[in-house]
């Protein structure tokens, strides 16, 4: 194919064009879609205690008791025990407040010598229920009554709060204000400023109470069981996370 020497100078003109259609200078990423820069922070953990009087108790307390035989041992328990839940009952504990916690009979075991062979010779009954009392000035009468009713055990006696709430809303309140604090203090120690909170968390925590240890009661006690009832220590947790300030 041949071309004239205008049509050649037509398609020379059109080539030198098209280069001046792509922009000059170099091309620029859009602001936006640039990586922010990661904001500095600081991660406190605070804890706040209330001690307080206890307004309740709950005592776990049975009856145990031993025969020749299965039947002998559980018709004797629970003639017992009917004398104890009638003792509850004069005391003034509410149905509410008591509640079964253990059933349990179990074989009495001898080793006959010198063939070393095991024979059950009786049985062993056992009841337990847990008791509420809402009245502690009278506690230590309630259980001296139970005991010379019939009880011969007392598994527990934890205190306890009727209605915790605002003592956890005051230990929380603390926990709080000390994260806070603390947090003040290390970005004051670290030349920077405290900003905005980020996060924050919280978990309560109930600190152990004195229990009494089991024990048995063979002989009825002769005086009101002296108890002391002391404080019940409550706890909450937050986790905080504040921002550094630029």
């Amino acid at each position: 194919m041949r071309f004239s020497s205008s049509r050649l100078a037509v398609l020379f003109v059109v080539a030198l064009a098209l280069p001046l259609a792509v922009p000059a200078g170099p091309v620029r990423a859009d602001s936006s879609q640039a990586p922010a820069k990661a904001q500095g922070r600081i991660t406190v953990t605070g804890r706040g205690h209330v001690a307080a009087a206890p307004d309740m108790a709950t005592v776990t307390l049975g009856v145990t008791t031993e025969a020749k035989t299965a039947k002998a041992a559980m018709t004797a328990n629970s003639s017992q025990l009917e004398r104890v839940m009638a003792g509850l009952e004069g005391a003034g504990i509410a149905a509410r407040d008591i509640q079964t916690s253990g059933l349990a009979l179990n074989p009495r075991w001898q080793t006959v010598k010198p063939s070393g062979e095991r024979k059950i010779t009786g049985f062993v009954a056992s009841n337990r229920v847990t008791v509420r009392v809402r009245q502690l000035d009278e506690l230590g009468s309630v259980l001296d009554s139970l005991v010379q009713a019939g009880a011969n055990t007392v598994d527990g006696l934890d205190f306890g709060i009727a209605k915790p709430g605002p003592l956890q809303d005051e230990a929380q309140q603390k926990a709080v204000k000390e994260a806070r604090r603390k947090a003040q203090l290390m970005a004051e120690a670290a030349g920077v400023t405290l900003g905005r909170v980020i996060s924050i968390g919280d978990g309560y925590v109930s600190e152990p109470q004195p229990m009494m240890r089991s024990a048995g009661m063979a002989e009825p006690i002769s005086a009101p069981v002296p108890v002391a009832q002391g404080e019940v220590n409550l706890s909450a947790t937050v986790t905080m996370v504040f921002a550094i300030k630029p």
